[in-house]
């Protein structure tokens, strides 16, 4: 098991990450690691996500997730599962976000290129996936001011 600390992803990087992966009708999006759920209720209410799905393993914040789904409204096409996301299966994310450590990253890409499918984006908040080439880079400014860096990856373009 891995330690990530838990720091919530601004809403303008959250609407910036779904936007530069083309989130849309099409798209089941896996977001590792969850937190409150946000980008998972903003994935469906904001970009019409087919389905979109987290992981946590921290039971707090999995509880706290799941509550805010059924609050927004969401739960029929949203879902967070209670785990290590290193021992879900991601396979029929066409979309998966992350905002982990650039070690863990590391530790995720054997797990992303045996799971996913060609053209599947993966889109990290901050921390680079290494070895992998971003599509595209972007930087992001929160309601606060921070600037925070967004990499997209595309399974087949990636290295």
């Amino acid at each position: 098991m891995v330690f990530v600390p838990y720091v919530p992803t601004p809403y303008p990087v959250v609407r910036a990450m779904l936007k530069i992966a083309s989130a849309g009708p099409g798209d089941v999006v896996y977001d590792l690691g969850c937190g409150d759920g946000r980008i998972l209720i903003v994935a469906v209410k904001e970009f019409n996500v087919r389905k979109a799905v987290g992981v946590e393993i921290d039971r707090e914040r999995y509880k706290l997730a799941v509550s805010r789904i059924q609050e927004e409204g969401v739960s029929s096409r949203a879902h967070v599962i209670q785990g290590d996301f290193f021992n879900v299966d991601i396979s029929e994310a066409t979309i998966v976000t992350l905002f982990l450590l650039t070690s863990v990253n590391e530790m995720l890409k054997p797990k992303l290129e045996k799971e996913l499918k060609e053209g599947a984006r993966v889109v990290s908040h901050e921390f680079r996936i290494p070895g992998w080439k971003p599509q595209k880079i972007i930087d992001v400014r929160d309601d606060s001011g921070l600037l925070h860096t967004i990499y997209l990856y595309v399974k087949g373009s990636h290295q």
